[in-house]
């Protein structure tokens, strides 16, 4: 069992970085549906931070109007039906458009992870944990 440092409840007035949301079922679907995590979303869109999302999670930011005319990408799917203005779908497995940073799923999880430590501290600190992976 994970248990977590702290309660939603506590740091929802607490600023941060950049805002991450895990994918996975019905995990994203618990997310979409929290009225705090929507508001916490678009507080991060207004401040000009870092959103993120991977796998079934896009979906979280479509209906919180931050994919509205971006460019991203999701586990295949789980945006149909999302009411998405002019979204612009890509089959890669990490797009970055603006502040909003989404992936495709577990496959590429590595991609995301490393490209987040790349925005948030630079090419440098990521060539570093990149190395240590042994990646091919």
């Amino acid at each position: 069992m994970i248990v977590p440092d702290t309660t939603l409840d506590a740091v929802l007035e607490r600023d941060f970085d950049m805002l991450v949301l895990p994918g996975g079922l019905p995990g994203a679907d618990h997310l979409e549906a929290d009225p705090r995590i929507r508001a916490l979303l678009q507080k991060m869109a207004d401040s000009g931070r870092w959103t993120g999302a991977i796998c079934a999670a896009p979906k979280v930011l479509a209906s919180a109007g931050l994919l509205d005319g971006r460019h991203a990408t999701s586990y295949p799917g789980s945006l149909e039906g999302k009411p998405v203005k002019d979204l612009i779908y890509e089959e890669k497995p990490v797009v970055v458009d603006g502040k909003v940073v989404t992936s495709r799923g577990p496959g590429t999880a590595m991609d995301f992870a490393l490209t987040l430590i790349e925005l948030l501290a630079g090419k440098a600190k990521r060539d570093e944990v990149e190395g240590a992976l042994m990646r091919p």
